[in-house]
């Protein structure tokens, strides 16, 4: 075996690639802040005890796991940063009104979420604690929408879903509760053989319920079906009316309804979403509402948030990367060297041709060379070949 070989589903970042996701990081951080929120970077690993706090079983097993050598504790390297970023805000920051935190970093992962995937997502997104209301979803909801249009996504569909609809079917329902974890994933495989097994022993009106979920997709008028096919019960009604506001308060996608998208659902609380672009089977960003896990912190919040991996839109986006740079000869020229570095402080790319390399610039677009003329030092179009 080589040992230049990298292991399955990990893989180098190329000059351009890696220029592409910084270009779009660096843009992407900058729209966070203008909307209020404040980078936080958490550490690349945990005790494991504080990393997958409240974590659901899926994380537990995307999770590598070590020996730290100083204490002999079990340690985690993080699979998502979000459990990191409220464990801050309950623990550390420890404020009383309104934080909005945002962050972007490398994690790793046991297992590739897809055929292709790669087990090193870079994790880019934001969160909003402490505010309960539907505002605080839809700011969030219109910041991922931001995110994807300034990478260059375009024909964005905006999937809604609800936790509470669950949640609502399965309280008091101790049979079904104890279902709970098989039942979402087959609610989110949409797997209708595998949920007709799983339910076959409750009580019918549970049971037709159950069934109905993964039939009620379309746009917002499946809420109506929806209204006439689940129980009457007060929590269901509240999440359908919750899901109806934001398709109508959601612009710059298409929205659709899916009561059973519920991936993640053991760590969500209320509205949850997806979005999906064109030529791309699964979701490129989710997020929802997660108002409990800051509690193993000592603090429940009310919060909301999304990611995605920087890496999957990087591929996707149709963003040029070639950066228009200045080409200048290397020489020991006094003034020369004084107007590169003029040139570098007003922010152009310059790159001084070493001897013998005149034209080897490869990943930069040179549309520009510097030239002497005149005793003095002058930017001029790089010259048309032929």
């Amino acid at each position: 075996m080589s040992i230049w070989l990298l292991p399955e589903n990990i893989a180098d970042m190329l000059p351009s690639e890696a220029r592409k996701l910084e270009e779009l990081r660096r843009t992407l951080l900058d729209r966070f802040r203008l909307y209020g929120y404040e980078l936080v970077m958490p550490p690349l690993l945990e005790y494991l005890d504080s990393l997958l706090a409240n974590a659901g079983e899926d994380l537990n097993l995307r999770t590598f796991k070590l020996v730290d050598q100083l204490s002999g504790r079990t340690m985690g390297l993080r699979a998502d940063i979000t459990p990191q970023v409220s464990r801050i805000d309950a623990h550390l920051l420890n404020r009383a009104g309104v934080t909005r935190l945002c962050y972007a970093g490398s994690v790793l992962q046991t297992r590739p979420r897809g055929l292709h995937a790669t087990r090193e997502p870079f994790q880019i997104g934001a969160e909003i604690y402490g505010h309960a209301g539907l505002e605080a979803d839809l700011e969030i909801q219109q910041l991922l929408l931001d995110t994807l249009a300034l990478s260059g996504l375009e024909r964005v569909r905006l999937d809604l879903s609800h936790a509470g609809v669950l949640q609502a079917l399965l309280a008091g329902q101790a049979q079904a509760a104890s279902l709970a974890y098989p039942l979402f994933a087959a609610l989110a495989a949409k797997d209708m053989p595998v949920l007709t097994e799983l339910t076959a022993n409750l009580p019918e009106p549970l049971r037709a319920a159950l069934r109905s979920l993964p039939m009620l997709y379309g746009d917002v008028s499946v809420l109506d079906t929806a209204r006439a096919t689940l129980p009457p019960l007060p929590a269901i009604s509240q999440a359908l009316d919750e899901l109806a506001f934001l398709a109508k308060q959601v612009q710059g996608a298409e929205v659709m309804i899916d009561l059973a998208d519920l991936r993640g659902y053991e760590y969500h609380s209320g509205v949850m979403f997806s979005a999906y672009v064109d030529g791309v089977p699964n979701a490129i960003a989710q997020g929802g509402r997660y108002d409990k896990v800051g509690e193993v912190y000592g603090r429940a919040r009310a919060a909301t948030g999304f990611s995605l991996d920087l890496r999957e839109v990087v591929r996707i986006s149709p963003i040029e990367a070639r950066s228009s740079a200045i080409l200048a000869p290397w020489n020991h020229d006094q003034a020369l060297r004084q107007k590169v570095a003029a040139l570098r402080d007003a922010g152009e790319i310059v790159i001084q041709a070493l001897p013998g390399h005149d034209h080897a610039v490869d990943e930069f677009a040179c549309d520009r060379v510097l030239v002497e003329q005149a005793g003095g030092w002058t930017v001029q179009p790089y010259p048309k070949a032929g």
